[in-house]
C-alpha cells in the first residue's frame, strides 16, 4: 500500500474545480452571479464554439481595484460574508470565493475591470491557476473577464463534454433564468458574433415574451399570494403554454434559481385536472423568504437548498398555483376517487391476438402492464401464425367514436387506431424521404413568418435539414425567427408554428429512444403529422388510410411499439354472447 501524502495545491484546485465547474454553462453562471452582485444594470455575454472556446461576460457593475482584481483569484477569498453568522443571512447569489479561482485553475482567464469609472483601470491575466501582476489598462466602471480554453488543462474532462450545439443549448437556458430573474437588468447575448438576445430592463410579464415569444405574455396568468413570512409572485400559463417536455418551468428563491423537485411537484398538484400526463406546464415564480429560513449552502452550485419547514413552503406554492387557476379550474371535470375507482373497474382487459372477455365487465381489473414494443412484437408473431391472415372488407368500413375504423373480416371484426396507423404510414414516409428524395410540400399562400425561442430557434436549426427532406421549406429569417413558405402535403395549414414547437419537444424529449437522429425526426413528425383521435374521416378517407397502412413494411405497430391493429374473433363473439 502507498504512503498518504499531501496533495499539491494546483492538484487540489483542479478536484474542486470539478464541484463548481462542470460545463461552459456553469462558467456563465458563475461569470454573471459576480456582475450582478457587482450591481450591474447591463450584462453582455458572448460565447464561441459552445463555450468551449471562449466565454466573456462584461458588465457595469462596481468594478475592482487592482488589490481586489488577485485576491478574487484566491481560493475561499470574498467580499460577501466574514463569519459563521453570515451563512444565515445570505442575500447574494454567491458568497463561497470558489467559483473565480475554480475556474481560473481550468481555464486561461484574463479580466479588466475599474472601480471608480475614470476611465483608469487594471488587467490581470491567470494561466493554468497561475496569477499574474495587474497591470494598468483603460476601462470604464464595471468588469469584463475572459475565459477561454476551457478545461485545457484538464483534457480527461474535455472529453466528457457534449457538442458544442448542446453546450450552447445548457448557455441559453442558464441565461434565460437570469433574464427572467432580473427583469431590471439589460442583457445581451451574442454566440457566434451572432446576437440571440438583446433585453432592456422591463417588468417581468414583458421579459417573458422577449425570452420566449411575444405569444407568451398573451398566455400568462398573474400570481400573488403572500402567507406570512412568505411571499409569491410570478406568472403561469394557461393551457395554451402546456408543453410535452420539461424545460419551461422557472422557480426562484429570492431571486435566485434553484431546482427543487418538491416544489415544483406543488405546481403540478395544482394543474393536476388540467393537463395529461407527460405535459408540462409554463411557469415563473419567484418565493420570497426570510433568510432564516432556508439554508442555501448546501451544495457548491447553490441551486439546491434546504428549507427549514418544507412542507410548508410546498403548501404555500400550491395554493398560490390554485389560486390563479381558479377560473380555469371551475371549469374543468372533477372525478372524486369514487368515481376514479369506478372507472378503473370498468376497465376491459385486451389482449394483443384480440380482445379478451374471460371475466364480467364489471369485475374486470387493470390491463397489466407490459412493454409496449414487447406486446408488438408478440401481436405480430401471433398474426403470422394465423393460417388466415386478416382481410379487410373495405366496403364495409366505420369509424367508431373518431378514433377506431372497424372493418369486418372472415375470422370476424379487426379493429384500427387511426392515429398510430396514420403515425406508422408517415414513418416509413419520412424515413425514405431522407434516404431517396424530398417528400413534397405545398406552398403556402401566405408564407408565415414565425418568432421562436432563442433555445427552441438553437433546435430548429440543427433539425433543418431533415424539415426540409419531409417537405418543411424554411428560411432564416432574422433573429430566433424562420419564414415558412411550404408545408408536408400531410399536414393542414394554420398551425405550421405548434407543429414545429411540438416536433422541437418531442424529439429533445425521445430522442434517446431511437437509434439514429433521422428516426427521431421521422418519429416525431409522425407523431405530430398524423391524424388525431377526434378527427371525423370519410369513407375514402378511411380506405386510403388502411391501403397505406398494409403497404407499410410493419403494419402492426407504431414507431414507439403501440399496438396498430386488435383483431377480434367469431369465437370470442360467440362466447360472449354465450353461442357456444
Amino acid at each position: 500500500m502507498s504512503r498518504i501524502k499531501v496533495l499539491s495545491n494546483d492538484l487540489k484546485n483542479k478536484i474542486a474545480a470539478g464541484e463548481v465547474v462542470e460545463r461552459p454553462a456553469s462558467v456563465v453562471k458563475e461569470l454573471v452571479e459576480n456582475s450582478i452582485d457587482a450591481g450591474a444594470s447591463s450584462v453582455e455575454i458572448i460565447v464561441k464554439g459552445g463555450g468551449n472556446t471562449l466565454i466573456q461576460v462584461i458588465d457595469d457593475g462596481e468594478g475592482l481595484s487592482a488589490e481586489d482584481l488577485v485576491l478574487a483569484f484566491s481560493r475561499h477569498a470574498t467580499s460577501k460574508i466574514s463569519s459563521a453568522e453570515d451563512l444565515e443571512q445570505i442575500g447574494t447569489l454567491g458568497f463561497r470565493g470558489e467559483a473565480l479561482p475554480s475556474i481560473a485553475s481550468v481555464a486561461k482567464v484574463k479580466i479588466l475591470s475599474a472601480a471608480d469609472g475614470s476611465g483608469s483601470g487594471h488587467e490581470l491575466t491567470i494561466t493554468d491557476g497561475t496569477i499574474g501582476e495587474p497591470q494598468p489598462s483603460s476601462r470604464s466602471k464595471g468588469t469584463s473577464i475572459t475565459v477561454s480554453e476551457l478545461f485545457f488543462s484538464v483534457p480527461a474532462r474535455r472529453k466528457f463534454l457534449k457538442s458544442p450545439k448542446t453546450e450552447m443549448r445548457h448557455i441559453i437556458q442558464s441565461v434565460k433564468r437570469f433574464a427572467l430573474s432580473y427583469p431590471e437588468i439589460a442583457f445581451r447575448f451574442v454566440s457566434e458574433e451572432k446576437e440571440l438576445m438583446n433585453l432592456q430592463s422591463t417588468s417581468l410579464k414583458d421579459r417573458i415574451g422577449q425570452v420566449n415569444d411575444p405569444t407568451y405574455k398573451q398566455n400568462v396568468l398573474p400570481v400573488l399570494y403572500e402567507k406570512e413570512p412568505f411571499k409569491i409572485e410570478g406568472f403561469i400559463g394557461n393551457l395554451n403554454l402546456v408543453r410535452k417536455r420539461r424545460g419551461e418551468q422557472y422557480i426562484f428563491l429570492n431571486n435566485r434559481w434553484i431546482s427543487d423537485r418538491l416544489l415544483s411537484s406543488a405546481v403540478f398538484s395544482a394543474y393536476r385536472s388540467l393537463v395529461s400526463r407527460g405535459e408540462f406546464p409554463f411557469f415563473v415564480l419567484n418565493l420570497q423568504v426570510p433568510k432564516e429560513f432556508v439554508d442555501v449552502n448546501v451544495h457548491p452550485m447553490k441551486t439546491e437548498v434546504r428549507f427549514r419547514d418544507e412542507w410548508k413552503v410546498y403548501h404555500v406554492v400550491k395554493s398560490a398555483v390554485t389560486e390563479a387557476l381558479k377560473e380555469i379550474l371551475a371549469t374543468a371535470p372533477d372525478f372524486s376517487p369514487h368515481e376514479a375507482r369506478d372507472f378503473e373497474a370498468n376497465t376491459v382487459e385486451i389482449s394483443q391476438a384480440g380482445i379478451t372477455f374471460d371475466r364480467p365487465l364489471e369485475s374486470a381489473g387493470k390491463p397489466r402492464r407490459e412493454n409496449s414494443l414487447e406486446r408488438a412484437v408478440e401481436y405480430v408473431r401471433t398474426m403470422s401464425d394465423r393460417e388466415e391472415q386478416p382481410l379487410i372488407n373495405l366496403e364495409n368500413i366505420w369509424q367508431v367514436h373518431d378514433k377506431y375504423i372497424v372493418s369486418q373480416i372472415t375470422s370476424g371484426l379487426v379493429i384500427i387506431d387511426q392515429h398510430v396507423a396514420h403515425e406508422r404510414v408517415l414513418y416509413e414516409q419520412a424515413l425514405a424521404a431522407m434516404d431517396k428524395s424530398p417528400m413534397p410540400s405545398q406552398t403556402l399562400l401566405f408564407p408565415q413568418v414565425l418568432e421562436f425561442s432563442a433555445d427552441d430557434y438553437a433546435s430548429l436549426v440543427d433539425l433543418l435539414p431533415y424539415l426540409e427532406k419531409i417537405g418543411f421549406r424554411l428560411s432564416d429569417f432574422g433573429k430566433n425567427t424562420v419564414m415558412v413558405e411550404g408545408i408536408p402535403n400531410e399536414l393542414g395549414w394554420g398551425n405550421e408554428k405548434q407543429v414545429l414547437k411540438e416536433i422541437i419537444d418531442y424529439y429533445l424529449e425521445h430522442q434517446q429512444e431511437y437509434a439514429s437522429f433521422r428516426e427521431a425526426i421521422a418519429a416525431s413528425y409522425a407523431c405530430k403529422a398524423a391524424v388525431k383521435a377526434g378527427d371525423t374521416l370519410v369513407r375514402d378517407e378511411m380506405q386510403n388510410l388502411v391501403d397505406r397502412l398494409f403497404a407499410t413494411k410493419h403494419p402492426y405497430y407504431c414507431p414507439h411499439g403501440r399496438p396498430i391493429i386488435v383483431n377480434l374473433s367469431l369465437d370470442e363473439l360467440d362466447r360472449r354472447f354465450e353461442r357456444t
